[in-house]
């Protein structure tokens, strides 16, 4: 259940890629210290690698995040995983790999929740392969009450659902106007919105709520707007530094 059915400081506190502001985004070391701020979940992102392999990182390519470059969908997994992940960020982190979808479940979910961005831009073909491939181990691990699967990008959230229709679906939304995003949540069947920090106003929330979408929100680190989104009524705060969030629990009360 992603609703908050309590008061404003039991929203969901969700670590962003990990604890992305202080340990390198979307590795075990920044799942490992999210999980020491007692997230309720974190949220990470998904690719295919060239050899069909479902591995946790955000951009297209490697260039900024590890030792090597090259777009991720052209890479084979073994390549991709030998690249240091880890030492840009400083070198008590050098040796992060890039985890595997697989690996990462299995080190988040005996502990938190999981938010699983589905990232494609291929054909539907791609987007469907990403998608089913995801929900396979997810299932493998019979833990669909643990996860969220969001995206961006509809085509591939309409994927999912066609292939395994009990997933948890979220629609990721940052455009200005939300008239297509509860339309798409809807028609998906979804069970939460997450919109930008920066549009949510309580009439949102309100909207939201009355549709039966939880609201979880991307990406604040602010720990007095947090509070706000908290009071709004948001479900649950995405933020880089998962201790602010527990912050704003207390503050919350």
């Amino acid at each position: 259940m992603l609703r908050n059915p309590g008061r404003p400081s039991d929203f969901l506190r969700i670590g962003h890629r990990g604890a992305a502001a202080t340990a390198p985004e979307n590795t075990a070391a920044s799942f490992a210290r999210a999980l020491g701020h007692a997230v309720d979940m974190i949220e990470c992102d998904l690719q295919l690698t060239a050899d069909g392999e479902v591995v946790i990182i955000h951009d297209w390519t490697a260039d900024r995040t590890t030792s090597g470059e090259g777009e991720i969908t052209a890479l084979a997994s073994d390549a991709l995983r030998a690249l240091d992940a880890g030492a840009w960020m400083g070198s008590e982190f050098s040796g992060q790999c890039v985890p595997t979808l697989a690996e990462t479940l299995d080190q988040v979910l005996p502990h938190a929740r999981l938010n699983l961005e589905l990232k494609s831009r291929g054909s539907r073909e791609a987007s469907a392969r990403l998608a089913i491939a995801a929900a396979e181990a997810v299932r493998a691990r019979d833990a669909m009450d643990r996860v969220v699967f969001s995206s961006f990008n509809p085509e591939t959230l309409l994927e999912l659902r066609t292939a395994v229709p009990e997933a948890p679906i979220g629609v990721l939304w940052g455009q200005e106007d939300y008239t297509l995003a509860f339309e798409i949540a809807e028609k998906l069947g979804a069970v939460s919105l997450h919109p930008w920090a920066l549009q949510v106003t309580p009439e949102l929330v309100s909207k939201a709520h009355g549709a039966g979408l939880a609201v979880l929100t991307w990406t604040e680190n602010e720990v007095d707007r947090i509070v706000e989104l908290a009071r709004m009524g948001c479900d649950g705060i995405i933020s880089d530094w998962p201790e602010r969030l527990l912050e704003a629990r207390d503050v919350l009360g």
